[in-house]
């Protein structure tokens, strides 16, 4: 990130999923709003929301994006793969978490659908979105200056689960060993869940990284 922009983190519902606000130049940026979405609003009253997008499609990650867009008319992007399972989170959760909140539904189709190659925008900051399949089958991360927001692909020590719906260990495998290429060592990770860590530290010390 330029010295212009600066990161806001939320930590919303039951799973205690990490929102994070990315804002540059009056804009912002919301991801992985999984609850909460009006209270998240009314904390970014000073800058205006351009942008929701979700790392995947699980409850946690996208159950907070309805209110969020009602209440500031900002597009929703996911991954393209994920784009049916979002719609559908909190039926698709049901069996495994509890998720009858009264702050949590699922969210609107999305206004765009992100694929490898894509690049997401804020203020003078450009975000890359990486394809980053296993956890879900649609799972992004998202590569900018010196950070980047990895959802429950990877976390500090560990990474993502694949035995829920969608999840696939052996494609998680496949994109820790890319983002182990393209991801620098000094980049800081932002994860979905937990503290931030760094790529160069999960190479060295994160078994699913060896």
């Amino acid at each position: 990130m330029n010295e212009h922009s600066t990161l806001r983190q939320f930590v919303v519902g039951a799973i205690q999923t990490n929102c994070y606000a990315l804002v540059s130049e009056g804009e912002c940026l919301v991801i992985d709003p999984g609850a909460a979405g009006d209270k998240i609003a009314d904390e970014l009253r000073d800058v205006r929301v351009t942008s929701i997008v979700a790392t995947h499609g699980h409850h946690d990650h996208v159950c907070g994006v309805a209110a969020l867009k009602r209440a500031t008319g900002a597009p929703f992007l996911i991954g393209r793969n994920d784009a049916a399972r979002a719609q559908r989170a909190i039926e698709m959760s049901s069996h495994v978490f509890d998720v009858f909140q009264s702050d949590l539904e699922d969210p609107p189709a999305p206004d765009r659908m992100l694929s490898e190659g894509d690049v997401v925008t804020v203020g003078s900051e450009t975000l890359q979105v990486i394809d980053a399949p296993g956890h879900t089958e649609g799972g992004i991360v998202l590569l900018g200056d010196g950070v980047a927001f990895m959802g429950d692909t990877l976390f500090a020590g560990s990474c993502g689960r694949t035995d829920l719906a969608g999840g696939d260990h052996q494609a998680l495998m496949r994109t820790l060993a890319k983002l182990k290429q393209v991801i620098p060592p000094e980049t800081v990770l932002l994860c979905g869940h937990g503290p931030a860590t760094t790529m160069g530290q999960e190479i060295a010390t994160n078994p699913w990284l060896s």
